[in-house]
């Protein structure tokens, strides 16, 4: 999401050097060969999905467009490239003036995709796309696994909410990108602060064990904590013993004891423990959040359990298992010649080990079987056949090198519950599977 229409004062620094070298001397190499302004489509796409999973997830969409509007070569860049002698004086004049000029088109934020699913698919000249492989791919890649994992657990949650609490157990900066990614997935708060501050995400948190640790006893934590945060606050009920911390908390607070966190032991047995108890102590609105390493299996595990929210963090912010979506970058066509108006031609890469790609620029479309739910992921190149046409997945995110599909990320948050409820039942399922529905290829030219 763009923090300007929050009216958030967050700048998002230039993000040229996002990239690997060999993109820079690419471009080197196609200057001095007269083929760098040559019209080029590249399409980011991935040729399976992670082992078990049986749908992927489109994140990062937003922020991609952001850093595409702050690919610039600034001063203190160029004179970083060419201290190190990365490029020539000509590709730093080049570079110096960089702007994308060309069209992006993609799958919105939150739909679902496919092996072979074009996700998203940039077009201009070959010189200022196969500048942004890198930043591209490094954003799909981590905010898709990251919302695929997110989804997995919403899943298995059902109407329970989520909580994202991951940002102790990666970079700092992935931990804000990776609440973003979650929330899309259908998290519903993070407990980082940076997430809340960009993406206006709901943002939770009460108080750990150490605050209690910090007491004589732990009526005095408990007693500060409700002082300060009202009887409406959450309690932190494993430090020392469970039963005598939920007495201890309904005595203070009262019924309207807001919620208490279980953090350890057997979640399963100590959640229907806490619920007899609470219900006893007539706390029957006081809701049991429980954390400790959960994961979209420990969750299911608890759809019995008398538990009102859970908490994530390591297997969410990880990708619970699975840390990168293996999203490639590649050329699918490129003009016959440099000159205006060259007709494309499509390109592919053809190798063993299962790296071979499918030429030309494409189009994806979800049929639907007889019941409205799907039934094919539908690639192709050329016309579109009829009766595919409103179904088109691809929508146009740049236009001319500006901007023109930002949304709130309530849009891509909704958008995937939405998604995810048109795919088959069996897409939910947490066993082994390949993906819910297949791709199926039409072929039809290069479509230029």
């Amino acid at each position: 999401m763009n923090t300007a229409d929050l009216g958030l004062p967050v700048d998002v620094p230039s993000t040229a050097l996002f990239t690997d070298q060999y993109e820079l001397t690419m471009l080197r190499a196609a200057l001095k060969a007269g083929t760098a302004e040559r019209r080029s489509v590249f399409e980011v796409f991935t040729r399976r999905l992670p082992d078990g999973r049986r749908y992927g997830v489109v994140a990062g969409t937003g922020r991609v467009l952001d850093a595409v509007e702050n690919f610039r070569f600034d001063a203190g860049v160029l004179r970083f490239l060419r201290e190190r002698d990365i490029v020539d004086e000509e590709t730093l004049d080049w570079l110096a003036g960089y702007r994308f000029s060309g069209d992006i088109w993609g799958y919105p934020e939150g739909e679902v995709y496919f092996p072979g699913s074009p996700i998203m698919r940039v077009e201009g000249t070959f010189g200022e796309c196969v500048l942004l492989e890198t930043v591209i791919l490094s954003i799909l890649n981590h905010d898709s696994a990251i919302a695929a994992a997110a989804s997995r657990m919403a899943s298995a949650a059902g109407d329970r909410p989520l909580i994202e609490m991951g940002a102790r157990r990666t970079h700092e900066l992935a931990a804000v990108a990776a609440a973003r990614s979650a929330y899309v997935g259908g998290f519903a708060t993070t407990s980082d602060l940076a997430a809340g501050f960009r993406y206006n995400i709901p943002t939770v948190g009460t108080s750990a064990h150490a605050f209690t640790l910090l007491h004589d006893n732990e009526r005095d934590a408990f007693q500060a904590q409700v002082n300060a945060l009202g009887r409406d606050t959450t309690l932190l009920v494993d430090t020392y013993d469970v039963a005598e911390a939920v007495r201890t908390a309904v005595e203070i607070a009262g019924p309207e004891l807001g919620a208490v966190r279980i953090d350890s032991g057997d979640l399963l047995l100590v959640a229907h423990r806490v619920r007899q108890q609470l219900d006893e102590l007539g706390a029957t609105d006081t809701k049991i959040v429980v954390t400790s390493d959960l994961d979209e299996y420990a969750i299911a595990s608890l759809a019995a359990a008398p538990v009102d929210a859970y908490g994530v963090g390591t297997q969410l912010v990880t990708g619970s298992g699975h840390p990168t979506a293996s999203m490639v970058y590649k050329l699918v066509a490129r003009a016959e010649s440099g000159a205006e108006g060259a007709p494309l031609v499509p390109v592919a890469k053809k190798s063993s080990g299962g790296k071979t790609s499918i030429g030309g620029r494409k189009w994806a479309a979800r049929r639907l079987d007889s019941y409205g739910y799907a039934e094919a992921e539908v690639v192709g190149t050329g016309p579109v056949p009829d009766a595919l046409a409103d179904r088109q997945l691809l929508v146009e995110l740049v236009k001319g090198g500006e901007v023109v599909a930002r949304e709130p990320l309530d849009a891509a948050r909704d958008r995937h519950a939405a998604a995810r409820a048109d795919l088959p039942l069996s897409a939910t399922q947490l066993s082994r599977g390949e993906p819910v529905i297949p791709t199926e290829y039409v072929h039809g030219g290069s479509g230029s």
